[in-house]
């Protein structure tokens, strides 16, 4: 071996050693297994690394928030694929369009002042196949789409805006005429939709006002979300199902730096629903998600597993605050799917909720196509420790034979709330308690299953 081989050949080794050394530094994830040094690797965008540039107003673009421009910035779009992939840049102004599609080696940025703007006329966005509630179906595209699209970013100070209130009220409308219409009857679209791509980061840029879901994955891995603002309205007209963050069928997964206030699910884990749903190749797991450093307003819950869900593991939430969420952590459990949540890990949480852990039935739209027996859940090895929280309830757990709860555990967690008593801790089979105080008084649980208990 030459002298070179030999550097180049230790060099190596040298990396190797390295990136095992990270990924012992990073921790475990909670079933034990290192966390890739790629989960702490957070760089910006490098506008510079993405191609040739292409300024929108440079192609016929007009800065005008009434004129509907869909077909010119997706013919700028379909040139940069052309001509070998580059950057589509939203310079300062408010660009009105509908359903765009991005294509390989292409990406989005926008400028700080600028505003992508979503129609508000359904007509404007394309009828495809695509993944919307656990199904895979033909259905409405998101006014931004790139499937298949490996290293797909969307970066910059500026605004994608679903300008989603005709929708809202339409919802509405729709629900007080027919209670029992389904989320999709009201046609709307989402605002982000990405799927079957890798190495994807969304860094930066503001989200908000979506008509559906607002950040919809599907089946991706190694994909980075960073210091996004996430909003859509509570008040004065709700806005339905505005999730900002659906995880569906995914894996390596990291939320950081992000803020989201949304009329639903901040992050919610997604992945098939039906009494078949784990035999469905379109249907899978999410696994191996990190959550840190965020902070969450109004929102239903910060983190749900559900309701379209069949195998969730792996998930670290940390180092973050609630601000008025609903639910810290909610596990909805559909009698018509098999699901299992397990290793699940919250820790150095703070805030107020109105309750720290929500695990019931889940019921909507309830569907067992012509089966008899109801699905049974399980969730398991769920552990939540560093947690001080304002809420109403600590212990939200409804009393069911629909599902299996096992391997809980409370490690240093201190809750103030109106309702003290223990009630719902008696469905978890194995709880495990170590320094939880409620309203400052010491909890061991009152099941008569806490395998540990003490200060």
């Amino acid at each position: 071996m030459t002298r070179k081989n030999r550097i180049i050949t230790a060099l190596l080794i040298c990396n190797i050693h390295f990136a095992a050394f990270n990924a012992v530094a990073q921790g475990n994830f909670p079933d034990g297994t290192p966390v890739p040094s790629w989960f702490s690797e957070t760089k910006t965008t490098d506008l510079n690394s993405l191609g040739q540039k292409y300024i929108v107003t440079d192609y016929g673009v007009k800065n005008d928030s009434t004129a509907l421009q869909t077909k010119v910035i997706q013919s700028v779009i379909d040139r940069a694929a052309g001509e070998g992939g580059g950057v589509i840049i939203i310079p300062k102004g408010v660009f009105l369009s509908g359903s765009l599609f991005f294509k390989p080696k292409t990406h989005l940025h926008l400028e700080e002042g600028a505003t992508l703007k979503g129609s508000d006329d359904i007509a404007d966005f394309e009828i495809v196949v695509t993944r919307i509630e656990g199904q895979t179906l033909k259905y409405f595209a998101a006014l931004i789409n790139a499937d298949r699209v490996d290293g797909f970013t969307i970066s910059g100070k500026g605004t994608v805006n679903g300008n989603g209130l005709r929708y809202w009220k339409a919802f509405w409308l729709r629900r007080q005429w027919n209670p029992q219409c389904t989320n999709m009857d009201e046609m709307r679209p989402r605002l982000i939709y990405i799927s079957n791509s890798k190495d994807v980061q969304l860094s930066d840029v503001k989200l908000m006002n979506s008509p559906f879901w607002t950040t919809h994955l599907y089946k991706c891995k190694y994909v980075k979300l960073l210091n996004l603002h996430i909003t859509s309205p509570a008040s004065p007209v709700k806005a339905p199902s505005t999730d900002a963050i659906d995880l569906d069928v995914c894996s390596h997964i990291l939320v950081k730096g992000c803020y989201m206030a949304v009329n639903d699910d901040a992050i919610a884990l997604k992945g098939g629903k039906g009494p078949f749903a784990d035999q469905d190749e379109n249907n899978g797991e999410n696994c191996n998600i990190i959550i840190e450093d965020c902070t969450f307003g109004f929102c239903h819950s910060a983190l749900t597993c559900g309701s379209e869900s069949i195998h969730t593991c792996n998930v670290i939430f940390r180092r973050s605050k609630v601000e008025g969420a609903h639910r810290l952590l909610q596990l909805k459990m559909r009698p018509d799917t098999p699901q299992r949540y397990e290793h699940i890990l919250l820790d150095e949480i703070t805030g107020n909720t109105h309750s720290m852990i929500d695990v019931k039935p889940w019921t909507q739209f309830f569907d067992l196509k012509g089966e008899t027996g109801m699905r049974l859940s399980y969730a398991n090895n769920i552990a939540m420790r560093n947690i001080k929280l304002d809420c109403k309830i600590a212990f939200n757990i409804a009393d069911s034979n629909q599902y299996y709860l096992s391997g809980f555990s409370f490690t240093d967690v201190s809750v103030t709330t109106e309702k003290s008593s223990a009630e719902g801790t008696e469905m978890i089979n194995g709880l495990n308690v170590k320094n939880m105080k409620i309203n400052g008084k010491n909890f061991a649980g009152e099941t008569g299953k806490a395998l540990e208990t003490g200060n």
